[in-house]
């Protein structure tokens, strides 16, 4: 079986393609038994037919054939499952930095022994973006849980009625975004550029009073705001940040007829930080003004992407070719998104679900990738940085520095009913869901 245009791009783009997802759990009953953790993965996973592919490279020339997905092994989870004595952010640089095994499925599940500074065991999935992307990571971890629902087969489609065309004009508008020229997250220092990664717990209610601004408004989702006080970090860390400066949200295409499609279903939408504005709340509304035309956007994708990727599946090497122009640092300068898990309380073997970690892909030198969740009444922030060694952290602390000045902003005390926005500005876990299904953006 062929791999898809977007698979192959993601195999040579020239990257470790590493992401991951870490579920954190209380850590008083000791670590999690690996024999119990092999034997819930082959309840939940062994049926995943995707959980047991193996790329293969062409025989012949690349240029002529591309990869395959190789099924011919029985599904092993011994070969893995692992435990390991790494803390969790050492874990989580080591996996980003560092490509997964080639000679089987490119991905693996950690068990750490040592707990976090709050006291916490972790299980954390590597796996290679051309397999999975971080829907289906947050699927998979959902199938482990406790009461989680056996896998429901994807149902077929059904046709949207009224489904307006997508305009010439608009698909030209957003191949021109797809093109347009930026610049490079300045590093913090002279030096060598290496990959940095860093985890941060952010305080409930800095995020809650962050989310019911603007003032008067509907109330900001996570992405929104972690688009704008991106672009705020990034004024504090250089007077003399160059512009423009691009982020990219990765947007689900999945609909609620293949939610839980394992593999890539993702497309990304360019943006343009606002980091000519002065104000943490006028930055946050230049976001909301640019997420609100997602929706025609994404239809604008959907006009585009079967054909690149008829065109990339016909000469296979354009995929690669492809991938890497978009992965330099002036296009995509930042991948930026945020999700809620929703399942709550989850547990696994009892134990609750305590917060969730991701961990987005490291690119180029002169980057660095955010993704934002919110677990329960938790919400940690990773950033992997492509710049100096410790950016990551600086670019983390400036972020929570800028959600304080956003949350510092007055708001009407009619907009409040008991610390949380009013029906009327009811804030969704993502930007880019919509009445036809779409969902969240994710890692």
């Amino acid at each position: 079986m062929r791999l898809t245009a977007i698979e192959e791009g993601h195999l040579r783009n020239g990257l470790p393609g590493t992401i991951g997802i870490a579920a954190m759990f209380p850590g008083d009953a000791g670590p999690l038994d690996l024999a119990r953790m092999r034997s819930r993965v082959l309840e939940r996973w062994g049926a995943l037919d995707r959980m047991s592919l193996v790329p293969v490279p062409p025989a012949g020339p690349s240029a002529l054939s591309g990869h395959r997905w190789s099924a011919d092994r029985p599904f092993d989870p011994a070969a893995h499952i692992a435990g390991t004595d790494l803390d969790v952010e050492s874990l989580l640089s080591e996996g980003v930095s560092r490509p997964l095994p080639p000679d089987r499925p490119p991905w693996k599940l950690l068990v750490t022994g040592p707990t976090t500074p709050a006291g916490e065991h972790a299980v954390v999935l590597l796996a290679h973006h051309a397999l999975l992307d971080g829907r289906s990571l947050e699927t998979l971890f959902r199938l482990l849980m406790d009461d989680a629902a056996p896998p429901q087969p994807s149902a077929p489609a059904v046709p949207t009625r009224g489904r307006r065309g997508v305009r010439a004009a608009t698909v030209g508008r957003e191949l021109r975004r797809i093109g347009a020229v930026g610049r490079p997250v300045p590093p913090s220092s002279d030096g060598e550029a290496r990959p940095s990664v860093a985890v941060v717990g952010i305080d409930p209610r800095v995020m809650r009073a962050a989310r019911r601004q603007p003032a008067g408004g509907r109330g900001a989702t996570l992405n929104e705001l972690l688009l704008s006080t991106y672009a705020g970090a990034l004024r504090a860390w250089s007077k003399d940040v160059p512009s423009p400066l691009y982020a990219t949200v990765p947007v689900d295409l999945r609909t609620r007829y293949d939610a839980q499609r394992l593999g890539n279903g993702v497309t990304a939408l360019r943006v343009e930080l606002p980091l000519d504005l002065d104000s943490p709340v006028a930055r946050l509304r230049a976001c909301q003004e640019q997420v609100a035309a997602f929706e025609l956007r994404c239809d604008a994708h959907r006009a585009i992407l079967p054909t690149l990727q008829a065109a990339a599946r016909t000469v296979p090497w354009l995929a690669g070719v492809m991938a890497r122009r978009l992965a330099r640092p002036e296009l995509t300068t930042s991948l930026c998104t945020a999700f809620k898990w929703r399942d709550n309380p989850s547990h696994l073997y009892g134990r609750p679900l305590t917060r969730v970690v991701p961990l987005p892909q490291l690119s180029p030198p002169g980057t660095a990738n955010l993704c934002l969740v919110h677990t329960a009444d938790a919400y940690t922030l990773t950033v992997v940085s492509h710049l100096r060694a410790g950016d990551a952290g600086l670019i983390g602390a400036a972020v929570v520095r800028e959600l304080e000045a956003v949350a510092a902003a007055e708001v009407p005390a009619a907009q409040v009913v008991q610390g949380v926005p009013r029906t009327g500005a009811r804030v969704r876990a993502s930007s880019s869901a919509t009445s036809r299904g779409r969902r969240a953006p994710r890692p």
